[in-house]
């Protein structure tokens, strides 16, 4: 009780917890505590990567593992469309910038969550949107990302498809309704025979 805003002392069940925290003279932290929980739980929700596939191996990826010398470790969450989530976390209290992360698939990458955001009360260093992805491989996958890790903090990554991946998709299926109103007509004059 009373995690949700970093509430300092233990919880008493005969006291009210310290919702005052929250208020001014409780300063940002504990609001800001706040917020990045109840996020955090509206981006659990909002990706299926998160939760989907935790009963097996095939949802989980670990993609850094071995960083002790910057104490950073990252993972990657999946879902049975392929969607997934990749989580960064940097242990230090030093930024990382251009911190190199392989990635098993080209596109364009974008922050959703940033436990260092000035809105939850941190230093506000981040990536501010989009990350491009890069063909320089890098551990073990064929493509990288480039971030920036803030101190003592965790990011949340997703993929977007390339604009002219996407241009692609829509060709595809387009070219699926061309062929499948083909059909359609060709399956009419059969049966109107």
């Amino acid at each position: 009780m009373g995690n949700e805003f970093a509430q300092g002392r233990e919880w008493n069940f005969n006291e009210s917890l310290d919702w005052f925290l929250l208020g001014e003279e409780g300063g940002n932290w504990h609001k800001g505590m706040l917020n990045w929980v109840r996020d955090l739980n509206r981006v659990y929700q909002q990706y299926a990567a998160l939760y989907q596939l935790d009963h097996g191996p095939s949802g989980f990826e670990w993609l850094v593992v071995d960083d002790w010398q910057q104490s950073v470790f990252a993972f990657e969450r999946k879902a049975k469309d392929g969607s997934s989530v990749i989580v960064i976390s940097n242990f230090t209290p030093i930024v990382h910038h251009n911190y190199r992360i392989g990635v098993a698939q080209d596109g364009i990458y974008k922050e959703i969550l940033n436990s260092d955001a000035a809105y939850y009360a941190g230093s506000n260093v981040g990536n501010y949107g989009k990350i491009l992805c890069e063909e320089e491989p890098s551990h073990g996958k064929p493509y990288s990302l480039s971030v920036s890790l803030p101190p003592l903090a965790t990011i949340f990554i997703v993929r977007t498809a390339k604009p002219e991946q996407e241009q692609e998709l829509i060709k595809k299926v387009e070219s699926a309704f061309k062929k499948r109103k083909t059909l359609r007509k060709k399956e009419k004059v059969r049966s109107s025979r």
